[in-house]
């Protein structure tokens, strides 16, 4: 059982091959250069690798625009090094898991061109067409700003196709039953080359129906169709869903009994967290919590800080939203679609070290599963003068050779950070390998931590009352084990008083450093919380209540 739940207690790490690591000097990373790389993933603990696209394509969306899904892009490599490398990483004890972009075809896709040229064509119907232009056509836009509309003219067909996204990113028409055989085509395609499973992008839009004067709902009985269809090819393939939905929906997505998706990103919880960074105010985040707590027992949340789009402040109030640009990106520049922020985690936690600690430390023991992005393990920084979110997508920085040992080429895909406190001078892994204090040693011994921890995973958590705003405490039992983890988002030095339930719980011991606390002569233990201090315990006992009283 534990086997076919790997998920629930995995280390996922997110990369783009293009930005990793260059093996052949033209400028792009590819999955040579990604395979030399493996054992550096295998050392920081590591367990399943989620690639960003890698299909053929012509690279207009950062690989969001595929044109051949069957095809490794030639510039990452071919198929046989993609198998190479998936052989590898299953050597080192790592999963590899891809993303899914079946939403939407590139316009270059031969499936688009030939539903264009033929109206008889069965790739017609693969897309979703219009005579005319929909009135609502100027509504539902996931760029604001950047994007005009959501249907646009074809010359070659003479009407009218949506498109969810950019315009060069035709929507499949996926109530069409050759267009779900074709996403299972892929996915068998892949499984059989190696992979674990499927970041599926953008699944709220992969469900839901689709056309002019069409009233849009989602068809979830096609998540259980995906699931059984991985389960059926190999048992323990997951998908983990892309799907920034409020609470009330995630049993749609998870289905009553679980038989629907096994994993989601929670937005909304991530979403609270950098509320809480910005104010010091842990409240909403709680309450996030407790209305992300219900899932069957075979699902999981996957919890991330930041990924490779900008952070989405959609689901906050409007009051909520200018809180947090003001404390994390109080400039317009580092702005995005008017509803969030394009800039790295460190950037926006101004290098603190004791912020960037006290983000990841409560991410890797929030209720689901860690998600990582490629070098915020080391604390990179950010190139707002690249174009919306490229700014944040810049290649890893490995060293102090010319362009971070990224690549041996005068010109990679992206520029390195060169300048400024994260320039890859002064920020890059070689260095940080070497310093006992460096953020990448510190992450490689939390995730060890992390691992030796499974109630974060398979647990139940009880949030506990700490009487201050800025201090939350967790603690999760599973199988007669406790733990309680206590996170302080305040600049400031605070107490914390904590009553034992019965003599097991005398002692608390802590996890990351040597400071135990045994319990007073009633039972209390009374734990310092430092300035964005946080604490890991192992309790003796079935658990702890925070004292409300004065103790």
């Amino acid at each position: 059982m534990i086997k076919d739940l790997w998920y629930k207690n995995a280390i996922i790490y997110c990369l783009h091959v293009g930005t990793y690591m260059d093996s052949n000097g033209d400028g792009i990373g590819d999955f040579e250069g990604l395979s030399r790389r493996l054992d550096y993933l295998q050392g920081l603990g590591v367990t399943c690798l989620w690639l960003m696209p890698f299909q053929k394509s012509p690279r207009k969306d950062d690989g969001y625009d595929i044109s051949d899904y069957y095809q490794v892009d030639p510039c990452f490599g071919t198929l046989g090094d993609f198998v190479d490398f998936t052989n590898q990483a299953k050597q080192r004890g790592i999963r590899v898991m891809i993303d899914l972009v079946i939403n939407h075809t590139s316009n270059e896709h031969p499936w688009f061109q030939e539903a264009r040229k033929d109206p008889a064509s069965k790739y017609r119907d693969f897309y979703v067409w219009s005579d005319t232009k929909p009135a609502d056509a100027e509504k539902g836009m996931v760029f604001p700003g950047v994007q005009k509309t959501t249907w646009t003219r074809d010359p070659v067909a003479g009407k009218y196709y949506f498109h969810r996204f950019y315009e060069f990113q035709p929507d499949l028409n996926t109530q069409n039953p050759l267009v779900l055989a074709e996403i299972r085509k892929i996915m068998g395609f892949y499984l059989e080359l190696g992979v674990c499973g499927f970041r599926m992008d953008a699944m709220p839009f992969v469900i839901q129906t689709k056309g002019p004067e069409i009233k849009s709902r989602e068809r979830y009985e096609m998540l259980r169709e995906f699931r059984e269809f991985l389960q059926w090819r190999r048992g323990d393939a997951i998908i983990l869903a892309e799907a920034n939905v409020e609470p009330k929906n995630n049993v749609h997505y998870f289905g009553d009994d679980g038989e629907r998706l096994q994993m989601m990103f929670n937005f909304w919880v991530n979403q609270r967290v950098f509320y809480a960074l910005a104010t010091g105010d842990a409240q909403p985040l709680v309450k996030a919590l407790e209305q992300t707590r219900g899932r069957p027992e075979n699902a999981q949340w996957g919890h991330f800080l930041r990924n490779h789009d900008e952070l989405d402040l959609g689901r906050l109030t409007e009051d909520q939203r200018q809180q947090v640009f003001d404390a994390l990106g109080p400039d317009k520049d580092m702005q995005l679609y008017g509803r969030g922020i394009r800039r790295r985690l460190a950037p926006m936690l101004s290098g603190d070290p004791r912020k960037l600690q006290l983000a990841y430390s409560l991410m890797f023991t929030l209720p689901g599963t860690p998600v990582i992005r490629y070098g915020d393990e080391l604390g990179m920084g950010d190139d707002l003068a690249l174009p919306e979110r490229n700014c944040a997508r810049t290649p890893m920085q490995w060293s102090t050779e010319p362009h971070a040992g990224f690549t041996r080429a005068s010109k990679p895909v992206l520029p390195v950070l060169e300048e400024g406190p994260y320039g890859f001078r002064k920020i890059n892994a070689a260095d940080q390998r070497r310093d006992a204090e460096s953020l990448l040693n510190w992450t490689e011994r939390i995730i060890r931590m992390r691992k030796e921890v499974p109630e974060f995973g398979w647990g139940d958590f009880t949030v506990l009352e700490t009487g201050n705003v800025g201090v939350l405490a967790l603690r999760y039992d599973w199988r007669n084990n406790a733990v309680v983890v206590i996170h302080n988002f305040l600049g400031e030095a605070t107490e914390i008083r904590m009553r034992s339930v019965d003599q097991k719980g005398r002692q608390l011991i802590n996890l990351l450093t040597q400071d135990h606390s045994e319990a007073d002569g009633r039972g209390v233990h009374r734990i310092v919380m430092e300035p964005y201090g946080y604490h890991w315990y192992r309790a003796g006992g079935l658990g702890y209540l925070l004292d409300r009283t004065s103790a």
